[in-house]
């Protein structure tokens, strides 16, 4: 995660906060209000990084965050480098303690596994046609056996 002193302009200060987290915060810690990037309401997002996790939690007032704001948020908390993970758990384990709240995690000490690109998608124009597919379709099952070796 980023130093987040760096979000200063954001950092959400005073008696509330205080009441609320008990304290407010440092370079890895924090509660902010960050303007979105769709409508400039404010989404209140909530950082930690310790017990071996860097964790963001964003929320709206009226609606849960979406892609393209989920993915300022990224940008803003995390180092480019970094990839970054929403889960979803076994329903025995969910906990939701606000209906229009996301989560971004990221381990200390455990680099997330990502697929291969191609099964992701391709970067470029989109298939036209039958025989593109097919074609992609060979090259995603290749890197599958390459990456069962």
């Amino acid at each position: 995660m980023r130093n987040l002193n760096h979000l200063e302009q954001y950092r959400q200060r005073g008696q509330a906060v205080l009441e609320l987290y008990g304290w407010e915060g440092d370079e890895a810690h924090g509660a902010f209000a960050v303007p979105s990037c769709i409508d400039r309401q404010p989404m209140v997002v909530v950082a930690s990084g310790s017990d071996g996790w860097d964790h963001v939690s964003v929320s709206r007032r009226n609606r849960t965050p979406n892609w393209a704001e989920m993915e300022q948020i990224k940008r803003l908390f995390f180092r480019d480098d970094e990839t970054v993970m929403q889960l979803h758990v076994p329903a025995e384990d969910h906990v939701n303690q606000h209906p229009n709240c996301l989560h971004l995690w990221r381990p200390h000490h455990v680099e997330i596994p990502r697929p291969p690109g191609i099964m992701v998608g391709l970067s470029g124009k989109p298939i036209r046609d039958r025989h593109e597919a097919l074609a992609m379709r060979k090259r995603i099952l290749s890197a599958n056996a390459t990456n069962r070796t």
